[in-house]
């Protein structure tokens, strides 16, 4: 009797680079999609969505934290105003990867795995066994995807791929748990006085045993990490200029 090999019991697919990119091409225009219009149903941090699903959870130093149930997880948006900071200003600093474990400490490792086009990526971010429990030994293979529209507002796009497909790219690691981004990402606004508006978008399904509503709750401290971010963007802003 034959044995069957690894490889037949493998759940990984073998893709080409060409079907890769088509298949991440169109998955990340829905994506950009659900962000726009995520970011379009308030123009002001102060104003509140009523009729679109999206429930204020705080307001803190001009930025605004919200949610909106997406079956049985939420998806996060936190939105503020960025003064006297362009969108290519606070894209640059965002989409700066190697720098990302600054304004996200529970970051072990974020690199590009594969560029697929100019604006369009592979990455693999990881997570270590001190990070907070949501992210600890956690793993996430994403595509990034990065768009101007026509009005000159930058969109970011980020999820997971399907499992079949990253670990196929990159197998995971034994003691590691392959979490989900889904429909995740940057909206950024240009406005006339040099200014932006910015929206972060996130919906996290980190996988392994833990109750949804654990996740749900902790959802919010995920994005509370782009104080951080803001934070590092403005002193960037501040020591560019000369």
């Amino acid at each position: 009797m034959s044995s069957t090999s690894p490889a037949t019991c493998s759940r990984s697919w073998s893709i080409s680079e060409d079907s890769l990119r088509r298949y991440v091409f169109h998955a990340s225009e829905n994506c950009i999609q659900e962000l726009l219009s995520a970011s379009d149903s308030n123009r002001s941090v102060e104003s509140s969505s009523v009729n679109d699903g999206w429930k204020i959870l705080a307001i803190d130093n001009g930025m605004e934290i919200s949610k909106r149930r997406s079956g049985s997880l939420h998806t996060f948006r936190s939105r503020w105003l960025l003064k006297s900071v362009s969108a290519q200003q606070f894209i640059t600093v965002a989409n700066a990867i190697d720098a990302a474990k600054q304004w996200d400490p529970d970051l072990v490792e974020a690199r590009y795995i594969k560029d697929l086009e100019e604006n369009l990526s592979i990455i693999r971010l990881r997570f270590g066994d001190k990070s907070k429990p949501l992210f600890r030994n956690r793993e996430f293979i994403v595509y990034e995807r990065r768009e101007t529209m026509d009005d000159g507002t930058l969109v970011v796009a980020v999820a997971s791929l399907p499992k079949e497909i990253a670990d196929g790219l990159h197998p995971k690691q034994n003691n590691a748990i392959r979490g989900l981004l889904l429909q995740s990402g940057w909206v950024v606004e240009k406005l006339e006085d040099g200014s932006c508006m910015v929206t972060y978008i996130v919906q996290l399904d980190p996988a392994g045993w833990l109750p949804k509503c654990f996740v749900n709750r902790f959802n919010t401290k995920l994005v509370m990490i782009i104080e951080n971010l803001k934070n590092q963007v403005l002193a960037c802003s501040t020591n560019g200029d000369t």
